[in-house]
């Protein structure tokens, strides 16, 4: 019984040492800001609830940033057509010109804003680093913040997991408007 307990108690302790280790540090959801892309468009982050959404702060002098970029616009290109969305967001300290001149360049094809006066990195925590980068569940919670280079093989399961979660409560609904 001794042993049963002892097993128990570490299976219980791991766990939840685990839990600590991976939960998001900080944030637990995403702030309800508006932003505006370099279009001119304004983005609402409220409104992106029902689908996961990843938002990257990065900078044109950012070696780790661009390497990334091409990695999040082939992820952009597979996955936006199943729900998914992202948002960069340039630093305040990043010239609007540098940044324009980038998005043209590497053909970057999710909304790019321009944090001036870095309101959008403190709403999140006041980033100072980059890459940082948030993934935010449909339901608006952060379940993913790193800061430094991603893994794009972790973070494409855990988008597709969200897919799967979103498209699961969508179907959910579907069946109890019909009832």
């Amino acid at each position: 019984m001794r042993k049963i307990l002892a097993t128990l108690f570490a299976a219980v302790l791991l766990l939840t040492l685990g839990w600590l280790w991976l939960a998001p540090a900080g944030l637990k959801t995403s702030p309800d800001i508006s932003l505006l892309d370099i279009d001119g468009n304004e983005l609402r982050l409220a409104d992106y609830r029902g689908k996961p959404l990843l938002v990257t702060f990065w900078a044109t002098t950012c070696t780790g940033c661009i390497r990334e970029l091409p990695h999040l616009i082939e992820l952009y290109r597979e996955l936006a057509p199943h729900g998914l969305e992202i948002i960069g967001i340039a630093m305040d300290y990043d010239p609007p010109n540098h940044v324009l001149a980038m998005r043209d360049a590497r053909q970057i094809p999710y909304p790019i804003v321009l944090d001036i006066h870095a309101d959008a990195a403190r709403a999140f925590g006041d980033v100072r680093a980059t890459p940082t980068t948030f993934l935010i569940a449909p339901d608006g919670h952060v379940v993913y913040r790193k800061s430094g280079e991603l893994s794009m093989d972790k973070l494409r399961e855990d988008i597709l997991g969200l897919l799967q979660q979103a498209a699961a409560a969508v179907i959910c609904n579907a069946n109890r408007t019909e009832s």
